[in-house]
Parts: C-alpha cells; structure tokens; sequence
C-alpha cells in the first residue's frame, strides 16, 4: 500500500535534519534564508490582520517555507 510522504515517518527525520542543520550551520544552511523569509512574512501578515498575532504569523510562516524545503 502507497502511502503520501507526510504520513510516513520519514518526513519526521528529514525535519529534524534539517532543523539541526540550519542550527550548525546558521545563515551558511540553504535552508536558513526561505524559513526566515516565511518567517518575517508570516510576522507581518500576523501584524496586519486583526486575528492573527505576530507569534503566530511568524511560527506559521516558518512552518510553512520549511514544508516547502522538506516537500520537494
């Protein structure tokens, strides 16, 4: 049975290498520079709309750029 990428454990491995990267090697990490671009435009958009706040904007913007990184 064919099971989608996110629904296996593998994706959990391949975040926490990532993450780990981008902890040991900062801004040299390819991956750095997307999640805080998601990050700084999830923090606005989490600014300028009333029902989002600017941690959760900012978390979410992060979360979805490193997705990205993961998903291809």
């Amino acid at each position: 049975m064919d099971q989608e990428p996110r629904q296996t454990p593998e994706w959990v491995e391949e975040v926490k290498t990532e993450v780990t990267g981008m902890a040991k090697e900062g801004l040299n990490h390819p991956s750095t520079a997307p999640v805080l671009t998601g990050a700084a435009i999830g923090a606005v958009a989490g600014w300028a709309l009333p029902f989002v706040s600017l941690p959760v904007g900012l978390i979410a913007g992060a979360g979805f750029m490193l997705y990205q990184r993961i998903k291809k």
